[in-house]
This record gives structure tokens, C-alpha cells and sequence, in this order.
């Protein structure tokens, strides 16, 4: 039989743990439209959730009440992904490490550098891979900042970095998210400040020193819901991020200001309002694609010109996973930068309580 002729590998066999909006809207969308992986299994304890799973995924899909009925099934599958509450990521992320099984664990991975190193040295002992969701990389305007600093149209350095996720949410919503409850690693500050602090990470590299405010403003709220982090990456450059749900009017999502020129972009990349709505990534179509309204511009005071988006890329996470496990090669996020961000995130919190800026280890 000639080469181009042989079958196909069988998929890899994905167990979902958590259907809320997480599993949902990101995970369940997105393993399904990856070539190489199947979901086989979804995990979730809500009777209303597992009708929805049989709505949105068929009604052969299987669904389980239990971690404990998964787990029991380890044998049969290839690899696990914990998209439950936060106060759950340490649990049973171990528990699908110490069961033989490969892991994803929606971001963040842990709620302090200890329990997320102690994954990633478990991983690592067991030859398993470990990975962070840190989805946000695949954002359209963060793809176009990464093509800008890559060509050099900033200039030959960027002098400060500024990225923000905010919202305008001024009531609270309730849920774990808003809990003041540590054990939840409920606020915004490990929300959305996971993916901001990944962001700049990936960009500029190890930080040196970090600064931090966190405020809980809606009456009532018990959680973070506006903070600040500024940090000094170890080549100089300082990045500043916002997020917060209490802004009437929303901030710039990036300006980076380079030694020749400056990027401006508005808005919010579209993939994850295109996934809320039920529309989903199909090979060989364009995906994440961003009208020339909601262009950025890149100049300086006397001429600014319009900067085409990148297309969004959420598919290449999973696309990067099934690699992983089939070729060996490293995931499209490694457990060492997913601890990286934990350890910014712990020191932003402990700069934000004790009013100081951190400046121990946070490589």
C-alpha cells in the first residue's frame, strides 16, 4: 500500500471535566473542530448542563456525573481537560496526572506558584505533558502586535506596553468568580489578569520587578473587580495592565509605544463572541476575522496609518496539543510558563495588599 494510502491514526480520546462557560463556549467548540482529537467524554454534575452537552454535541455523546467515573475509565483515554471551577484546577489536575493521563487545565493553572510548580514537577516526573488554556495568545490583536515587534515597526525597542481587558458590568453577577472566598481564586486579577500577565510574558519576557493594585468597587462585592499591574521585564521594557468590570467607557485594548512609532488598537478580538453564538471554526475557512473598521493604526503625532488585523487563531491551541501528543514536541504553552504567570499574579497580589513593589525571583 503506498504511504499516502495508509489510514489515518485513530484520535486521540479527550475527557472534559466542567461544562459551564469554559467547557462550553471554549473547550468543547474547539477540541471538536481539531483534527487528531475526539471529544469522548464529558464530565459535568448538572442534569440541565448534560442536556445541553446532548443538544450541542449530539445525543451519542457520553456524559458522566462524576470525576470518579471518568478516572475509572483512564485507560480508555488519551487525554484530560479540567474546565471546572477554579478550586478545582490543583485536585484534579493531579488526579489525571497521578492516573497516567496528559493535562490541560483551563487557565489559571493553580491559585499560588507552589501548587502550580508542584504540577508541573509531577508532570515532569511522569513523563506527561502539561498545559495551560492561555487562549489569549491566539487573540487577533495580540497575533498583530507580535508580527509588529517582529518586523521592527515600532522601532528597535518597546518602551512600554500597554494592555487592557475591561468591561462595564457595574452590578455584581454572583457565582464563585465574585467570591471572596480564597479557596475559589475567584476576582479579576486571576481572570483576567492570567491572560494579560501571560500576554506580556510571551512578548517581552521574565519580569523583574512587580507593582500592583487591586480594589473590589461595586457595592457589595466581596472579589477584586479593577486592579492595576505594572511590571519591569528583565530588557528594560515596562509593560502596564488594566482590568477591571467597573469602566463606563473602555480603554484602548493595546498601546505600544516603540522608540519610532506606536500601535493603537480598539476593541476586543471577535472569537469568543463568534463561539458564543454558536459558530464554530471549519477547516480551509477563514476564522477570527476582523473587519477594516476595527483596524489599529500604527505612526506617531504626524502620520498614523491603518494596520490590517491578523485573523484570530483559537483553533491552533488544539491543533498545538494533538501535536504534542502525538510528536512529543512542546505544547503551545508549557507548564513552566503557565507557573511563570502564577508567580506574577501571586506577587501582584501580595505588592497589592502590603502596598509594595516585588522584586524576588519571578522567572
Amino acid at each position: 500500500m503506498d504511504r499516502t494510502e495508509e489510514a489515518a491514526p485513530p484520535c486521540l480520546r479527550v475527557g472534559l471535566i466542567g461544562y459551564g462557560l469554559a467547557g462550553s463556549v471554549f473547550h468543547a467548540p474547539l477540541i471538536s473542530a481539531t483534527e487528531g482529537l475526539t471529544l469522548d467524554t464529558v464530565v459535568t454534575a448538572d442534569p440541565e448542563r448534560r442536556a445541553q452537552v446532548h443538544a450541542e454535541l449530539g445525543s451519542d455523546m457520553r456524559t458522566l456525573a462524576t470525576t470518579e467515573e471518568l478516572f475509572a475509565r483512564a485507560g480508555e483515554l488519551d487525554l484530560v481537560v479540567v474546565a471546572s471551577p477554579n478550586r478545582t484546577h490543583v485536585a484534579l489536575a493531579r488526579r489525571a496526572l497521578e492516573a497516567g493521563l496528559p493535562v490541560v487545565v483551563d487557565k489559571p493553572l493553580a491559585g499560588t506558584a507552589a501548587e502550580a510548580q508542584q504540577l508541573a514537577s509531577l508532570a515532569a516526573e511522569r513523563g506527561l505533558m502539561l498545559s495551560a488554556f492561555h487562549n489569549r495568545r491566539w487573540d487577533n490583536d495580540f497575533l498583530t502586535v507580535r508580527s509588529l515587534l517582529a518586523d521592527g515597526a515600532l522601532g528597535d525597542r518597546v518602551r512600554r506596553f500597554e494592555s487592557r481587558y475591561e468591561r462595564w458590568r457595574p452590578e455584581l453577577k454572583g457565582g464563585w468568580r465574585e467570591s471572596g472566598d480564597p479557596a475559589e481564586v475567584g476576582g479579576l486579577l486571576y481572570d483576567l489578569g492570567s491572560h494579560l500577565v501571560d500576554q506580556a510574558l510571551t512578548l517581552f519576557g521574565p519580569a523583574t520587578s512587580v507593582y500592583a493594585e487591586t480594589d473590589a468597587r461595586r457595592p457589595g462585592a466581596e472579589a477584586d473587580d479593577d486592579a492595576f499591574i505594572a511590571l519591569t521585564h528583565a530588557d528594560g521594557v515596562r509593560s502596564h495592565l488594566w482590568m477591571s468590570a467597573v469602566a463606563a467607557q473602555l480603554g484602548p485594548r493595546f498601546r505600544v509605544l516603540g522608540s519610532e512609532a506606536a500601535y493603537v488598537k480598539d476593541g476586543l478580538d471577535p472569537q469568543e463572541a463568534a463561539l458564543r453564538e454558536g459558530a464554530r471554526p471549519v477547516s480551509g475557512e477563514r476564522w477570527g476575522v476582523e473587519p477594516e473598521s476595527a483596524w489599529g493604526t500604527i505612526g506617531d503625532l504626524d502620520a498614523r496609518r491603518p494596520v490590517p488585523t491578523r485573523d484570530g487563531d483559537y483553533p491552533a491551541y488544539y491543533a498545538g496539543i494533538a501535536a504534542a501528543l502525538r510528536e512529543g514536541t512542546q505544547p503551545p504553552v508549557t507548564a513552566h510558563e503557565a507557573v511563570a504567570t502564577i508567580r506574577v499574579l501571586e506577587a501582584a497580589r501580595t505588592s497589592a495588599l502590603e502596598s509594595c513593589v516585588i522584586t524576588t525571583d519571578l522567572s
